[in-house]
């Protein structure tokens, strides 16, 4: 029977590699690292002595990929957030709070009410959303939602910097689009926060291991493939430094790789160039802070800090876009992000507790109008050869979503194909 090659056991990678074992088909899955998971991973800090993400990730229950992936591995109850959707926010600036919580239903009548929605805006301000809805592929986000104030401040911007990880005025607005129209256009029940448990590991990586191995498949760790090796429009070896592959007329590869890694193994297809960070600042506290709203997280406006992530007795900050405060001192980061988090969770100023930093100075790339037009296809020149990873034209941005979506998007791909 044809083989299925999956290089990278990142999101991407894991999703393509449980979807074709679904339909009982033979999969190989190569990691070039010790340990899967890519960019969502976790490990035991020695500073703080406890697991730790190496970046916060946030799911809403509208993700239909990701919650479909989650599922797939028997891991739905290692997600944990609210019952109702709420997204508790406070100006560090003036130390003003409030929370958007949209209803039930696909009516939207949550902006009539000025205890759900931003304050000092109105109803009509919403209609904002028409903009991204259809917004040409030219267009940023600012240019959609820069002149709509307290709304832009207070909720387009946190949403669009943290989703994009692109200032606003360079981000391209068409990508928020789906994820409008398949979370808060859905009501409450598509817009619940999630997180992982006890870590992203644990929630989306390791189970998705264990289920392959059960299910027969064959997963290699520090295996780096090298180069691909053609015969005419095929690729009929994977050189793996001392070893080599050789590929059936029938087997297909997938390309689950980082933007500049699978550049440099198909030196004739662009890929994004042009990256922006993520800093994230992991706080360790003495005692678990109550969670406002009953909710895993708290937006920040007007301060360093972007979002605060609460799972015992760990806080976790995200900043994102963050080129500028990725340059700075560890102390100085973890000074400003701790007046935040203080603000924000109502705990002393003066001290700043343990932290650990960790900044992923190539996140996400640049998700500009000219980057996003430019995405390559699931589906290559070559004819075995298939593309998944955040950075593949799914019509999403660069999240876990649009990650575990590409992959989804290749195994059925190779599928069809065969």
């Amino acid at each position: 029977m044809p083989e299925i090659h999956v290089i990278g056991a990142g999101m991407a990678g894991l999703a393509a590699a449980v979807s074709l074992v679904q339909k009982r088909l033979p999969v190989t899955l190569y990691e070039a690292a010790g340990q899967a998971g890519g960019r969502c991973r976790s490990f035991v800090d020695k500073k703080l002595q406890c697991v730790i993400d190496n970046g916060n990730h946030l799911l809403l229950t509208g993700n239909k990929s990701a919650m479909r992936y989650i599922s797939d591995i028997g891991a739905a109850d290692r997600l944990i957030g609210p019952e109702k959707a709420s997204f508790p926010f406070v100006d560090v600036r003036t130390g003003q709070r409030w929370c958007v919580r949209p209803n039930p239903g696909i009516l939207p009548w949550w902006i009539l009410s000025a205890k759900r929605r931003v304050p000092d805006t109105r109803a009509r301000d919403y209609l904002t959303v028409l903009r991204f809805l259809t917004a040409p592929k030219g267009r940023t986000v600012y240019a959609c939602a820069g002149s709509t104030g307290a709304l832009y401040d207070r909720f387009w911007k946190p949403l669009a910097v943290s989703v994009l990880n692109t200032p606003t005025d360079k981000a391209a607005a068409c990508l928020l689009r789906p994820v409008l129209l398949e979370t808060f256009a859905r009501g409450d029940s598509a817009c619940q926060p999630r997180i992982a448990r006890r870590g992203l590991s644990d929630t989306l990586v390791d189970p998705a291991l264990e289920w392959l191995h059960a299910h027969g498949a064959t997963v290699w760790m520090r295996r780096r493939l090298r180069r691909l090796i053609y015969t005419g429009q095929r690729v009929t070896k994977l050189d793996f430094g001392a070893t080599n592959v050789a590929l059936g007329q029938e087997d297909r590869i997938i390309l689950a790789l980082p933007a500049a890694t699978a550049g440099h193994l198909l030196p004739a297809m662009p890929v994004p160039e042009a990256m922006h960070a993520i800093v994230n600042v992991h706080f360790r506290v003495g005692e678990p802070p109550d969670t406002p709203h009953n909710s895993p997280l708290v937006g920040i406006v007007g301060g360093t800090a972007h979002w605060v992530f609460m799972r015992g007795d760990v806080i976790s900050v995200t900043v994102s876009a963050a080129d500028a405060l990725a340059k700075e001192s560890n102390d100085t980061i973890a000074q400003h992000t701790w007046h935040d988090v203080a603000i924000a969770l109502d705990m002393p100023h003066t001290t700043v507790p343990m932290y650990r930093i960790i900044t992923e100075k190539h996140a996400t790339f640049a998700q500009t109008p000219d980057a996003v037009a430019r995405r390559p296809a699931t589906r290559t020149d070559i004819a075995n050869l298939y593309l998944a990873g955040d950075w593949i034209d799914t019509g999403l941005p660069a999240t876990i979503e649009g990650a575990i979506r590409s992959g989804h998007n290749a195994a059925r791909a190779v599928l069809q194909d065969r």
